[in-house]
């Protein structure tokens, strides 16, 4: 069976969306071009390409028209980390969907949209 080796994000801002998860404490390296990567600790690759660079390669491709097709969970340490990161990031400028709560499935959860529109999930159990 394949393995999830890497989710790919394309991205309108390089910059910004690497200052977005580098708020959330993933270790961004500066960009330097149209691709960026990194390895998180689970061992998948998180990886960003600019539009110029997808539209290179495929010509015809264009940005998905509303809704998120893309949604990414980060578990957190505990459900003070959720309540941090949240408030970190919006504090930043960057959209918060959903002010952390305590989810009936007993999690803290919270919601956020990077600057591509992927939400990102924060997550600790209660």
């Amino acid at each position: 069976m394949a393995q999830l080796g890497a989710i790919g994000i394309v991205t309108t801002n390089m910059a910004e969306a690497a200052r977005f998860y580098r708020l959330l404490g993933v270790e961004v390296p500066e960009p330097e071009g149209d691709h960026l990567d990194v390895t998180l600790p689970s061992g998948v690759r998180l990886m960003w390409d600019e539009e110029a660079l997808i539209k290179q390669l495929y010509p015809q491709w264009e940005r998905p028209a509303g809704g998120h097709a893309l949604s990414l969970a980060f578990e957190c340490a505990s459900p003070a980390e959720v309540d941090e990161i949240y408030a970190r990031v919006t504090a930043a400028g960057f959209e918060g969907e959903k002010e952390p709560w305590d989810a009936f499935w007993g999690q803290r959860y919270a919601l956020l949209g990077d600057p591509d529109g992927v939400r990102v999930n924060l997550y600790a159990a209660l």
